[in-house]
């Protein structure tokens, strides 16, 4: 096989992967307080590995999350588990709750809910 062929086939193979555009990181309170100054869009997962609706809620956002809908979106991650006095902070009741803001206004949250459309719209309300 040439040298061209194998490029191509290589470039295809990178095109499939869809790109994202958010940033995931694990929460800190610093990043956090950042990010709203800078008035970007964030999402709040409140997350446990053991949690079912977590991971569906997972590969929802990461499905959703493009690089041409979300190019400044900042996802902070907080573990259920180990950071209980954080979620407590947002007034979260269990895992499995999402929480947009835009910048320092909070637009809306969810809680223990997979339903696409209702994912997808709390991250659109990030952007206003």
């Amino acid at each position: 096989m040439s040298p061209f062929k194998t490029a191509a086939i290589a470039i295809a193979a990178l095109a499939a992967i869809p790109a994202q555009a958010a940033d995931f990181a694990k929460f800190d309170r610093a990043a956090f307080d950042a990010a709203q100054a800078q008035g970007r869009p964030i999402l709040i997962d409140v997350h446990a590995w053991w949690c079912p609706v977590c991971g569906s809620q997972a590969r929802t956002i990461k499905r959703v999350v493009t690089p041409e809908a979300y190019p400044k979106l900042i996802v902070f991650r907080i573990n259920y588990d180990t950071q209980k006095d954080v979620w407590r902070s947002f007034n979260v009741q269990k895992q499995a709750t999402l929480i947009a803001f835009h910048g320092k206004r909070e637009t809306g949250r969810i809680a223990f809910m997979t339903d696409k459309e209702k994912i997808a719209a709390l991250i659109a309300s990030t952007n206003h």
